[in-house]
C-alpha cells in the first residue's frame, strides 16, 4: 500500500511491485489498500514528527476536478512540514475561515505568525478566526507554502487528475502526510547526513506499517 504514496507510480505499476514480492494482487485491491490504510499510515508517521514552528503559511492552488476547477487550500510551517489541506470549490473568505478553523482544530496549537500572499480573503478570515495572531501579507514571504504544492502536482499528472472532491480529499490527506517523510531536504545535506537520514526513515516507515524489508536472495 505505502508504495502508491512514495512514489509516482500508478497502481498497475504498483501491482507489478508487489508482483516481485511474490502476492498477486489487482489495481482495486491496491487501491482500496490506499483507502483504508492511507490515513492512517500518514497519521502514524505525523505522530513521530517534530511539533510544528510558530510559523503557518497558507496558501491555496487550483486544481481540475473531473474537468471543474477547484482549491486545494494549503498550509506548512517555516520548516516546510504539511499542517492541514482542504478542497472546496471557492477562493473566498468563507473557504479561508473555514480552512483556518481545520487548521486550528487538527494541529491544536495556535501559530506565533500567520504568513499569506496578497489574496484579501485572508484578512478577513484572520481577523475573524484569529485576530490574536499575528499576519504579515507579502507574496514573496510565502514560498514555503508555494513550494509544498509540488509533489500534489506530480502526483496530479501522474494520475491524470482527480475523479472527485471526496477522493481528493482523502488522497491528498494522506499523501500531504507520506511524501514529506521521503523528501528530506536533500540540498540542505551531506551526503553522509543524507543516507542517514533516508535509513533512518525507511525504519520509521517499517514500524509505522509493519512491514519487514525484503530478504536478501541467497
Amino acid at each position: 500500500m505505502w508504495l502508491s504514496f512514495r512514489f509516482p507510480l500508478g497502481f498497475r505499476e504498483v501491482g507489478e511491485l508487489v508482483l516481485e514480492r511474490g502476492m498477486i494482487v489487482s489495481c482495486g485491491t491496491v487501491r482500496r489498500w490506499c483507502l483504508e490504510f492511507g490515513q492512517q499510515y500518514a497519521s502514524g508517521l505525523r505522530h513521530r514528527q517534530s511539533q510544528p514552528g510558530g510559523k503557518g503559511h497558507p496558501d491555496e492552488v487550483f486544481i481540475k476536478i473531473n474537468g471543474e476547477r477547484k482549491y486545494l487550500w494549503r498550509a506548512a510551517d517555516q520548516d516546510g512540514m504539511v499542517l492541514d489541506i482542504l478542497v472546496r470549490s471557492r477562493r473566498d473568505t468563507a473557504a479561508a475561515e473555514r480552512f483556518l478553523r481545520t487548521l486550528l482544530t487538527k494541529t491544536g496549537r495556535v501559530p506565533r505568525v500567520l504568513v499569506t500572499d496578497k489574496l484579501r480573503s485572508y484578512r478577513a478570515a484572520h481577523r475573524e478566526v484569529m485576530p490574536f495572531v499575528g499576519h504579515r501579507s507579502h507574496k514573496g514571504l510565502n514560498n514555503r507554502a508555494e513550494n509544498s504544492h509540488r509533489p500534489t502536482r506530480q502526483r496530479e499528472r501522474a494520475m491524470k487528475g482527480f475523479r472527485g472532491v471526496g477522493a481528493a480529499q482523502r488522497f491528498l490527506a494522506a499523501f500531504s502526510g507520506i511524501s514529506p517523510h521521503f523528501r528530506p531536504r536533500r540540498h540542505l545535506m551531506t551526503g553522509t547526513r543524507h543516507r542517514a537520514g533516508v535509513t533512518v526513515r525507511f525504519a520509521v516507515r517499517e514500524q509505522v506499517t509493519g512491514v519487514t524489508s525484503r530478504p536478501a536472495a541467497a
